[in-house]
């Protein structure tokens, strides 16, 4: 399935149900005045977040989500049935903004949370609600309002709690494949990943966390350059970011610590916010490095980009290093949710 991370849909709310104009008309009963029923209100369009939705696709085939128009009301002072809400099913993490304004209406973060995006039309008044002292046999209803009509721009930032950072072939596809069941393509050339892939690792049965794979950022990113950049958006809800390196590149490629820089300054350039995130140094593929070499060579990493964040070894292709990492992960992240627990 293609993954699609924007789409635009209408969505248009039914009218309210006009009132009507009625007068008993039964066998001894003269005079018998007013009858006329409300009508009934419009049903409402609403968002709601679901769990096995992952993408916008299907927006690009079905567009327009109409709700059911109120009943009119009816003689007998019965009134009209209220129109049928509609409610549209988007994946979780979907944002939501009114297309004509701009205005952000909603963010759907939980599943089974629903979001109001259309107001449904109000119902009209039979005419036994005009009766008075002074108008016994009032010849007058309202009609339903209409209901709400809009334009709403869907964009879909993927919830995780780690998102991969690195250039093409880093080996971050690798990575998430040999901690958690997700299976995005591997081999050994670069731009395998063409859309985000998330993974759920688990370290036990009441312990996990959510990790997400982007596609590799490269130098000219902030310009447009590659794919990389118009997915760096999935990785701002994120709590943690791992930056990953080859530490053995071929010749013709950058050194570790140039590709470093370049991953950092794209960043920078866009976002302060995810910039400013932490983010751990993960060193993969030390299996092609000789056993005596590895600590040598990856120091020389380190001092080079003067890091003084956590840095971890690792093969992602054998899983060397990986379940420290994972652990690290957890510990790291049941920490900073117990930090946000206690401030608020």
């Amino acid at each position: 399935m293609k993954f699609v991370d924007e789409a635009q849909i209408r969505v248009e709310a039914g009218d309210g149900g006009n009132g009507t104009i009625g007068f008993r008309r039964e066998k001894y009963i003269p005079l018998g005045g007013p009858d006329g029923g409300d009508g009934g209100d419009g049903g409402s369009v609403y968002l709601i977040a679901v769990e096995n939705i992952n993408t916008l696709v299907d927006f690009r085939y079905h567009s327009v989500f109409r709700a059911q128009r109120g009943q009119n009301g009816m003689s007998r002072n019965c009134t009209g049935r209220k129109g049928e809400d509609y409610y549209v099913s988007v994946p979780l993490g979907t944002q939501i903004s009114d297309a004509d304004t701009g205005e952000l209406i909603g963010d759907l973060t939980q599943i089974g949370q629903t979001l109001l995006v259309a107001q449904g039309g109000f119902h009209g008044l039979g005419n036994t609600r005009f009766k008075s002292s002074v108008n016994r046999a009032p010849q007058k209803a309202s009609k339903g309002t209409p209901g709400e009509h809009r334009a709403l721009n869907l964009e879909l930032t993927l919830i995780a709690d780690v998102g991969l950072l690195g250039m093409p072939n880093a080996g971050k596809s690798s990575l998430i494949r040999a901690v958690s069941s997700a299976t995005p393509k591997v081999a050994d050339y670069p731009f395998t990943t063409l859309y985000p892939n998330l993974g759920v690792v688990r370290i036990d049965d009441m312990r996990s966390f959510v990790i997400a794979d982007i596609p590799g950022v490269i130098e000219g990113a902030a310009d447009g350059a590659g794919l990389g950049l118009q997915f760096l958006k999935h990785l701002s809800r994120t709590g943690l970011l791992l930056h990953v390196l080859d530490v053995a590149p071929y010749e013709t490629m950058d050194t570790p610590a140039e590709s470093a820089n370049k991953i950092i300054y794209e960043i920078e350039e866009w976002s302060d916010e995810l910039a400013d995130k932490p983010r751990w140094l993960v060193l993969n593929k030390i299996d092609r490095l000789v056993d005596s070499e590895i600590d040598d060579h990856c120091q020389a990493i380190i001092d080079e980009l003067a890091w003084d964040a956590p840095v971890f070894k690792i093969a992602a292709i054998n899983g060397t290093g990986t379940k420290e990492l994972m652990f690290a992960i957890m510990d790291f992240l049941e920490q900073q949710r117990r930090t946000d627990s206690e401030q608020i």
